[in-house]
C-alpha cells in the first residue's frame, strides 16, 4: 500500500497537488512523485490525458528544486488549458535518484550497442550499472497502472506522454521507441545525445551518431499518429546538441516521419541547459504534444 498526501495549494482553479511519498516497486528505489490535477478535477466526472515528467523535484516548487528553479509545468499547463489550446491534462513528476540518476536515465540498449572504447566512457559518468530498463519497468509496470487506478485517466498512448531534459531527455526518447503501446507522445528536451562527457566522444562523434541510427531504424516504426517534441539551445552543455539533433532529424525523416505533423526538433538560439530555459518553452513543448489539431 501506498499514502497519498494532498498538499496545500493554492485556490482550486489552479489545480491542486497530491503526493505519493515512495511509489511500490521492486525494479527501482521507490520514487518520491507528485501529480498536478487541472483546475475542475474533483467536480468533473470526465477523463484525463497524463504527462509523465522525469526530475520532479525541478518541476513545481522551489523550495525542492536542485537549483532553486522550475520548469512551472503547472503554470504553462494551466496557461494552455485557459486559452483552450489543449484539453485540461495531469501531470505526474517522478523524483530523479540523485547520484544514480545518470545510469537510470541511460538508454540500455544502446549502451550494449556501443564499442568497448565509447562504452569506457560510459561507465566513467555511470560509476555503477546501467538501469534504465529497470527505470522504464517502473514506468510502465508499476506507476502508470497505478496511477489509472487512482485518478480518472485516458490511458491510452494518444493520451499518454513522457518529458524529460537532458538524461532525462534520452530516458524519455527510450521509453517512446520501446513502449509505443503505453507512450504516445514525448519531448526530449536539450536531449544529452552524445551520451557521454562530450568532451570524452568530440563534437560529432561518427560511432555515436551511428548507433542512433542504427537504434531508430531497427526500433522506431512508423507514426502510426504519434507526436515527438525534440529541442536545445545554444549556450552551456547544449552548444554541443545541435551536430547531433540535425543527425537525428535526418534520421526521423528518412523513416517516414514528417517534421511539424509527426515530429517537431527546435533550436532555441541564446537558450543554455538549465530549468528557466526550459520553462520559457514549456507551453510549445505541450502545445505539440496535445494541443487540438
Amino acid at each position: 500500500m501506498f499514502a497519498l498526501f494532498t498538499l496545500p495549494a493554492a485556490a482550486q482553479d489552479t489545480g491542486r497537488f497530491v503526493e505519493i511519498a515512495a511509489v511500490p516497486t521492486t525494479n527501482i528505489t521507490p520514487p518520491h512523485v507528485v501529480v498536478w490535477l487541472p483546475p475542475g478535477y474533483d467536480a468533473a466526472k470526465r477523463r484525463y490525458g497524463v504527462v509523465y515528467m522525469h526530475d520532479g523535484q525541478n518541476l513545481f516548487f522551489l523550495a525542492r528544486s536542485n537549483f532553486n528553479k522550475v520548469w512551472a509545468a503547472d503554470k504553462s499547463a494551466l496557461r494552455l488549458i485557459a486559452a483552450k489550446r489543449v484539453d485540461p491534462f495531469i501531470i505526474v513528476g517522478v523524483d530523479q535518484p540523485g547520484e544514480a540518476r545518470y545510469r537510470q536515465y541511460f538508454p540500455q540498449k544502446l549502451y550494449a550497442m556501443a564499442s568497448p572504447k565509447v562504452r569506457a566512457g560510459f561507465d566513467r559518468l555511470a560509476k555503477g550499472p546501467i538501469t534504465g530498463d529497470a527505470y522504464l519497468r517502473f514506468l510502465t509496470d508499476d506507476l502508470k497502472p497505478m496511477i489509472d487506478r487512482e485518478f480518472r485517466t485516458s490511458p491510452d498512448p494518444k493520451h499518454t506522454a513522457v518529458i524529460g531534459s537532458s538524461m532525462g531527455g534520452l530516458i524519455s526518447c527510450y521509453a517512446f521507441v520501446e513502449k509505443p503501446s503505453v507512450f504516445g507522445r514525448a519531448a526530449c528536451v536539450s536531449t544529452h545525445w552524445p551520451l557521454a562527457d562530450p568532451s570524452d566522444v568530440g563534437p560529432f562523434n561518427p560511432e555515436i551518431t551511428a548507433i542512433w541510427k542504427a537504434y531508430l531504424t531497427k526500433s522506431l516504426g512508423k507514426p502510426n499518429g504519434r507526436r515527438l517534441w525534440m529541442d536545445h539551445g545554444t549556450e552551456t552543455l547544449d552548444a554541443n546538441y545541435r551536430p547531433y539533433q540535425q543527425a537525428i532529424d535526418a534520421d526521423l525523416i528518412a523513416l517516414g516521419w514528417k517534421r511539424g505533423r509527426d515530429f517537431q526538433s527546435r533550436e532555441y538560439p541564446g537558450a543554455a541547459h538549465e530549468e528557466n530555459a526550459w520553462a520559457a518553452r514549456m507551453d510549445d513543448i505541450f502545445g505539440f504534444l496535445l494541443g487540438k489539431r
